[in-house]
């Protein structure tokens, strides 16, 4: 099947100006200022000056919903397809998080495979806040061999005092095993870890990092933007090679508390040189959003995808500069740190996971998933 979309400005995500796409089954087949075609394509679609861009690849979802602290009556609900659509999110990667408890790998499997039928390209994590990691085959480096959405282990909690409390060398060899097998399987084999509010912040990382072999990107920070001194911290980790992941579902509350806001913390982090390629934005989508005070749990909301795509909108209306990093940020940096290929970018052999927004607002307009339709004009396609 053939689509041409006309007529597009084209973030790939770099600014490639006004191009015609052209979709063939699955994937970008090319990007032009004109595409010629000799026959007419099944379809056409103009996209009458929209931007178009990868479809968003958000590095830390709980698609099988999250929770459960304070008990049972916290456990935040499973996401839809179409709550991932809505916000643009094309490549949901699926962790557990807090509870491997009550929910297990099973579920968000069977979750992720869901997701995949309706035209997501979903992906997942074994392991959860705990340590040793549950698996879905008994063994870290199996799971990513054989078990196909696996790319990593976590969210795997430091700094919290939800956490396991691990020494630097569990992490260093929980970090080894997922390198193997990473290498084993070609994946790139990664070590989501969670920062909680301690004052330790990315230490046991660097801990476990020194004298090792590993290489920094194993360990991808999430929570980054809590305080100011974690920021700190990530900026100077993503400056000797890692990523370092930028949570956007907040609350006043938290803000209040210290944590840097999403944007701010974005530009705060560029304008010091912070590599702009190894910055990301997540939403934490489907978790809960717990409000501790003195160790006691206060007030819990529970976190969208929507945050996402809410965004880049306030970014296109009140900051134009920090635009093109935020869309980069969106999509092909995560991309990248889970070395997902094909993924977060507008190419020619590319997955065509594209959005179509409207360039003043940023409402969405068209979302397609591997080439498939999935938003036609602002609507879910059933």
């Amino acid at each position: 099947m053939l689509t041409l979309i006309t007529n597009a400005e084209v973030f790939a995500p770099e600014r490639l100006g006004r191009c015609d796409v052209l979709i063939a089954g699955a994937r970008v087949a090319a990007v032009a200022a004109s595409v010629p075609l000799q026959g007419d394509p099944l379809e056409v679609v103009d996209a009458g000056g929209r931007w178009l861009l990868p479809g968003f690849v958000d590095a830390l979802t709980h698609p099988c919903g999250g929770g459960g602290e304070g008990g049972f009556a916290n456990r935040t609900p499973e996401l839809e397809a179409a709550d991932f659509v809505r916000a643009g999110v094309t490549t949901p990667v699926g962790a557990l998080g807090t509870d491997a408890l009550a929910r297990s790998l099973e579920v968000l499997y069977g979750k992720v495979m869901e997701l995949r039928e309706r035209g997501l390209s979903a992906c997942m994590l074994c392991g959860s806040y705990r340590l040793p990691p549950v698996t879905l085959t008994g063994d870290v480096a199996r799971d990513l061999v054989f078990i196909e959405p696996v790319i990593g282990v976590g969210e795997v909690a430091i700094a919290d005092h939800r956490s396991s409390q691990p020494a630097a060398t569990e992490l260093r060899r929980l970090a080894a095993e997922v390198h193997l097998g990473g290498t084993l399987s070609g994946k790139r084999g990664t070590v989501l870890v969670h920062v909680g509010e301690g004052d330790a912040g990315l230490a046991l990382l660097e801990e476990a990092l020194r004298d090792s072999d590993l290489p920094r990107r194993v360990f991808y920070p999430t929570h980054v933007n809590r305080s100011s001194r974690l920021l700190d911290q990530a900026i100077e980790y993503a400056r000797q090679g890692g990523f370092a992941d930028i949570t956007v579902a907040t609350t006043p509350e938290f803000i209040a508390g210290g944590e840097v806001p999403p944007l701010e913390a974005l530009s705060r982090a560029m304008e010091v040189g912070a590599p702009a390629e190894r910055l990301t934005l997540s939403s934490d989508a489907g978790g809960s959003l717990p409000l501790y005070r003195d160790g006691e749990l206060v007030g819990l909301q529970a976190a969208s995808p929507a945050v996402l795509l809410d965004l880049l909108q306030t970014a296109i209306r009140e900051e134009a500069g920090l635009v093109d990093g935020a869309v980069a940020a969106l999509t092909r940096n995560p991309a990248e740190a889970y070395g997902l290929t094909g993924k977060g970018r507008v190419a020619a052999g590319c997955d065509a996971d594209l959005l179509l927004l409207d360039p003043r607002s940023g409402d969405l307009i068209d979302v397609f998933g591997g080439g498939r339709r999935l938003m036609r004009s602002g609507e879910i396609v059933s």
